[in-house]
């Protein structure tokens, strides 16, 4: 985590800085995020990789007041292992969803994009399970794929006219993810 922030740090420092817009119709935005915290479920002390998300938005429509709505697409990724001397089992989502927020252009502070939305999404859940012993058999199962609707807030800080880091509070692969944004 300490190499992706520098990275982005070093990313940051190599543009030229310019007085960034605000976020407007049209623009098109990639960010890449790392997770913290998350609801989907775990095996307690186990392995985990971080929660990865790519998220891409459009500038879509601007409206009666000081704002923008853009429309995007969102992938997620996270997966938590578990082994002991009897069995092992893996488990993993993925999350793909559809994005809209309404960005408020309200506010006099240079560089920053502030943001709030709704996603729709579909998780698929991948299970599994493996031991020499037949006794733990009844291990065995799966997990379900579902729908999913959920709130979401963010902020942007522009370091450039195109390079940001971000904040997002909500449901996605994770509950705060935080990582880099490219407008272009």
């Amino acid at each position: 985590m300490k190499k992706f922030f520098l990275a982005i740090l070093f990313l940051s420092l190599s543009v030229t800085l310019v007085s960034a817009q605000e976020f407007k119709n049209g623009d098109n935005v990639l960010s890449l995020g790392l997770g913290v915290g998350s609801a989907l479920g775990s095996f307690g002390s186990s392995s985990e990789t971080p929660a990865i998300s790519v998220q891409y938005e459009h500038g879509q429509w601007e409206v009666g007041g000081p704002g923008v709505i853009s429309l995007g697409g969102y992938l997620g990724f996270k997966s938590y292992k578990y082994e002991n001397y009897y069995y092992s089992e893996k488990l993993s989502y993925t999350v793909i969803g559809i994005r809209s927020a309404y960005h408020y252009t309200g506010l006099k502070v240079k560089n920053l994009d502030v943001y709030g939305g709704a996603m729709l999404s579909y998780n698929i859940a991948g299970y599994t399970f493996d031991s020499p012993d037949p006794y733990w058999n009844y291990r065995k199962g799966a997990y379900a794929n579902y729908l999913s609707l959920s709130l979401y807030v963010g902020g942007r800080y522009y370091f450039s006219s195109n390079v940001a880091g971000f904040l997002e509070l909500g449901y996605g692969i994770s509950y705060l993810t935080i990582g880099g944004s490219y407008r272009f």
